[in-house]
């Protein structure tokens, strides 16, 4: 707490000096002017500029179209320049001035409405584009609680498949855009934020039970101004080697000119705790089941385990009877409410000449498990500076600091087995008051008082760049980039811990760098040929390296549990080190034409050369194309629908390539260490393949875009195809060869789907709003050719296999549970050989979902607004990996506890049920009741949860003008605050293998913490 004031003070020590001079009893000096901006329907629009012409003096509209002026010079005339992007600029004289706002009405310009918009390296009329792009604004990620903006994007674009893979903060999520193309190669999008691509891939090296660290949640999300997700190929081919997952494009905040400084402070305050958690069986429920099974094993009924303790059977007393059992809850010795508090301080503006935006945040988010925090410090300085008018300055930077606490969550010492797994009839504490050790988990009290295990990151991300404006319409510009991030782990299992039993003491130290430079250079040309042609033209080259260092060691035998650095250990061992650097080189071009505004032609090409592939494969060649047709703008739509204000039709196909492997897969490789008595020696590590060639991903892509209504109501509609030649895989070779597997190109994959975005603005009115956006995907995946099957993670329980898809799970078929026998019955089809063999597991679902998708509904009344977000998974399957070993029907005796769910077992002839008797014997047909691998376990993973709900209010603006603010907004966000879903799990928004070795396997519920429930109160003000 005492921290927490601390910095506190310092905040406000900052803000103070900005804001103190104005005080609420003064006037602002000079004159003061303010208004709102909006369109012929009554829309606001948002960022248009407010000039006092012949001075610097301006503003700009805030979310709700208004704008405030203060400290005009006093004079009798003044004259303002309003404009907006697509509207016609207005200038305003006024004569004299009134404490009333103004009313301020722009008109549409239809020449600007096709204005030059940039996306990535290209520059083309807005309507000219023939790509699948998707833009998610500031706004529509500001209403969203989370501590990463991956989080935010959740639901927020069609294609894009968001899932947060457990609910501790900070942790890897699953992005995927248009499916997955690869297997063993890379399969998340490329990000790039403010053009520096991001390194997105964990730098974990010390597991963690399943639970993997999110790079992209350094990012501070506040200062994001926008997200541009490129989902069809002619969108990302231009970036070749890094574009065959899609890419998504972050743009961040940046100063205006023509503005005064304006401070923003943004303060937040929140609680989370766990809304579900898993129902386990009592301590007497849990005696009565392992009773049962003891009997029906065969044995007598005088020696059940839990019997009275005078009940001596061949020298051994009872336990006590069921009903004599305690029952122990460590569950709730383990969660809690979690607090969080967020602060953003930020400074933007300019002159004519040096625009700015500098921002500061601290973020402090407790889980609500224990041992599973997360902190991060932000710093941003964007800067954009003319030194002529024709050469450009700026550079982008951020930097942030993360300090995580972690404790396993799915490993036998993993925090959420010590709690869910260990039996609730087991005592947490000796009859004298010590720790009951003598249990398979650790002790929660012993975990609690003892784990160590911390993570702190640092991240730059920095670019810089100078444009040159050759001509009107011709620039050349070259911009250098740098993303260095490090990644420090350490965890220490004294003696008292199982981990540290055996070795007095454990402890390793893992220190991980990657640095990635980029140069680019690019020239851009546009120009119109008479007055229906337009040509857009560019060509760049981007050269880039990347670099990854590792060093880690671990000690054991330590003199005490005081002890903890690795310089105390008696036995050092598991020293390493190493350094892979890798690059790229690249040359990129592409051209853009339109034709009366109505027909448009691209066309992209780019090279890539990458060092991680063969000598005579490192070149891949990824060409793009697409049309377009504005069927809407011929005369035949005109003037027979009035109703259609955008009726566009669009197509494109192209190629793009995936390099993700491990750097110099294709070379032999040595290594040292292979010694001979003293005598130092090297031995073969790796085989090479000189032949192995670049992933290739084929995307066609067929697409409408329409408005209705003046633009109130549109829709745009996708369809597209991907299918992914030479999979760079890691086979196994034979035995003989002295090494188990190695890369190669072999299989194909396909994607095919549909993406459906619909956005209305049902009501705009003064004094009320309601706008309504809809967004659906359908995504199928399938193997079409894999020569060869593999099993993926414990128990083969997921399976790549050709014809179907990703994600496929691999298990027993179990039909039923025989009434009359209470033995389980399984599919024995695939043999049929009256016995259940391994020959008999088949693919019986996958993890993917059919659909997804989110539904947003935004109010307004006044000064008051409303935002609701749904999101939806609809079709994909869950292994509740925890039901696994909690139904086990006492084959794992009192190692492990039991879901409530066993009450529903089968007891007697008659009863009808999925669970079988509880025995740990064999079936006549050498099936078991309880350790197979069954679809028994396999649920339905589909649900629809409300994901947030936003309510803010702004205050008037004559409270506020008073005190010099521009604007006082006060809001309260819940997340996660509904979830509807059959999963019988603690939640359906789960993956257990979320290891930085387990890109294959999806959807398995093991010991995975949920996602809480939010609650966050703040209040932004802007000066």
């Amino acid at each position: 707490m005492n921290q927490l004031i601390y910095k506190i003070t310092i905040l406000l020590f900052i803000i103070n000096p900005l804001l103190s001079h104005v005080r609420a009893d003064e006037k602002p000096a000079g004159i003061f002017l303010q208004g709102n901006v909006r369109n012929k329907t009554g829309e606001p629009l948002i960022g248009s500029t407010i000039q006092v012409q012949g001075t610097s003096i301006g503003s700009t509209t805030d979310l709700d179209g208004n704008f405030t002026i203060t400290d005009i010079p006093s004079r009798t005339k003044i004259t303002l320049l309003i404009k907006y992007i697509g509207y016609k600029p207005l200038i305003r004289e006024l004569k004299n001035t009134s404490s009333e706002p103004l009313q301020i009405i722009l008109e549409e310009d239809a020449l600007g409405l096709d204005e030059i918009v940039v996306t990535g390296y290209t520059q083309t009329k807005k309507n000219a584009r023939t790509s699948a792009i998707t833009e998610v604004k500031s706004e529509d990620l500001k209403d969203v609680s989370g501590s990463s903006f991956g989080e935010k994007l959740q639901g927020q674009a069609s294609g894009l498949l968001v899932s947060s893979t457990n609910g501790v903060p900070g942790s890897a999520m699953l992005v995927r855009l248009r499916g997955t193309t690869s297997i063993n190669a890379g399969n998340e999008p490329l990000y790039i934020v403010d053009g520096v691509f991001v390194n997105n891939k964990t730098l974990q090296g010390i597991r963690s039970g399943g639970q993997t660290t999110n790079p992209l949640a350094d990012l501070n999300p506040a200062d994001i101004e926008s997200v541009e997700v490129l989902k069809d190929a002619n969108a990302t081919a231009i970036y070749g080697a890094r574009g065959a997952n899609g890419v998504i494009i972050i743009t961040t905040k940046r100063g205006a000119s023509g503005n005064k400084t304006t401070v923003q402070f943004n303060s937040e305050f929140g609680f989370s705790h766990y809304d579900k958690l898993w129902d386990l069986t009592t301590g007497p429920e849990h005696a009565l089941i392992l009773n049962e099974a003891h009997i029906n094993d065969g044995k007598s009924y005088e020696s059940r385990p839990y019997r009275p303790v005078n009940e001596v059977v061949n020298g051994v007393p009872g336990q006590g009877t069921p009903e004599e059992q305690g029952t122990y809850d460590r569950l709730g010795l383990l969660f809690r409410t979690g607090l969080q508090q967020t602060y953003n301080l930020s400074l933007s503006g300019g002159n004519e000449q040096t625009r700015f935006y500098v921002s500061g945040e601290y973020t402090d988010q407790e889980s609500i498990i224990k041992l599973q925090d997360f902190q991060r410090y932000g710093f941003r300085l964007n800067l954009d500076h003319d030194l002529s008018k024709q050469l450009k300055f700026g550079f982008s930077t951020s930097y942030a600091e993360t300090l995580r606490e972690i404790c396993r969550t799915g490993d036998t010492g993993g925090i959420l087995n010590t709690g869910l797994h260990t039996p609730t009839l087991t005592p947490i504490l000796n009859t004298d008051g010590t720790y009951n050790s003598a249990e398979r988990f650790n002790n929660p009290y012993l975990l609690l008082e003892n784990s160590n295990h911390h993570a702190n990151g640092s991240h730059l991300i920095a670019n810089t760049f100078l444009k040159w404006q050759l001509l009107n319409n011709l620039s050349f510009k070259t911009s250098w980039s740098i993303d260095n991030s490090t990644y420090h782990e350490f965890v220490y299992y004294n003696a008292k811990m199982n981990e540290g039993k055996s070795t007095n003491g454990s402890a390793t130290d893992v220190n991980t760098t990657n640095k990635l430079w980029i140069a680019e250079q690019l020239i851009n040309y546009y120009t119109s040929i008479g007055e229906k042609n337009f040509i857009s033209l560019f060509l760049g080259n981007t050269l880039q390296r990347n670099v990854v260092e590792r060093a880690s060691i671990t000690g054991t035998n330590f003199p005490g549990i005081e002890f903890t650095t690795i310089s105390s250990a008696a036995v050092t061992t598991g020293s390493t080190s190493g350094k892979i650097p890798s690059g790229i080189i690249s040359y990129f071009g592409g051209a853009n034409y339109s034709y009366a505004d109505k027909y448009s032609a691209d066309f992209n090409f780019r090279a890539d050369a990458s060092s991680r592939f063969g000598k005579s494969n490192k070149w891949g060649y990824f060409p793009s194309g697409g049309v377009s047709w504005r069927i809407g703008q011929e005369t035949f739509i005109k003037d027979n629908l009035p109703a259609v204000s955008e009726l566009k039709v669009k197509a494109s196909i192209g190629w793009t390539g995936n390099q993700e492997i491990a750097d110099f897969a294709s070379l032999g490789l040595w290594t040292g260490g292979s010694n001979y008595l003293d005598l130092p020696g090297i031995s073969p590590y790796q085989l090479a393949n000189s032949d192995l060639k670049w992933e290739t991903t084929r995307q066609w892509n067929i697409g409408l875009e329409s408005a209705f209504i003046n633009n109130r109501l549109n829709i745009q509609l996708n369809y597209y195809n991907k299918y992914t030649t030479d999979l760079l895989l890691s086979v196994p070779v034979p035995a003989k060869t002295g090494f188990a597997s190695t890369f190669d190109n072999l299989g194909e994959m396909s994607n095919k789907g549909f993406e459906l975005e619909i956005n209305s603005q049902n009501i705009r009115k003064t004094d009320f709003e309601w706008s309504t956006s809809i967004n659906l995907s359908h995504n199928a995946n399938k193997i079409e050719k894999l020569p060869v099957s593999f099993t993926q993670y414990n128990r083969d329980w997921v399976r790549l296999e050709e014809g179907y898809p990703m994600y496929s799970f691999w298990l027993y078929k179990q039909l039923y549970v025989d009434p009359q026998t209470g033995n389980a019955v399984y599919d024995d089809s695939r043999t049929k050989d009256g016995k259940i063999t391994t020959d008999d597991r088949q693919i019986v679902g996958d993890a993917w979902p059919d659909f997804t998708g989110g539904l947003r509904n935004t109010f307004r009344y006044k000064n008051f607004d409303l935002s609701i977000l749904f999101y939806f998974s609809v079709g994909n399957d869950v292994f509740n990996m925890n039901r696994y070993f909690q139904e086990h029907a006492g084959s794992r005796g009192v190692s492990w506890s039991l879901q409530k769910s066993m009450m529903d077992r089968w007891t007697k002839p008659g009863d009808i049920t999925d669970i079988p008797r509880v025995t740990t014997l064999a079936n006549a047909d050498g099936s078991y009741n309880h350790n197979f691998e069954s679809s028994r376990f396999l649920e339905d993973g589909s649900f629809i949860r409300l994901r947030n709900v936003s309510l803010g209010y702004t205050l008037p603006r004559f409270m506020v003008a008073k005190a010099g603010l521009q604007r006082v907004k006060l809001y309260a966000n819940a997340t996660n605050l509904l979830t509807f879903t059959g999963y019988s799990g603690a939640d359906p928004e789960v993956n257990a293998a979320a290891d930085f070795s387990n890109a294959t396997v999806q959807g398995l519920d093991f010991s995975t913490p949920p996602h809480p429930r939010t609650f966050v109160f703040g209040i932004n003000i802007t000066y």
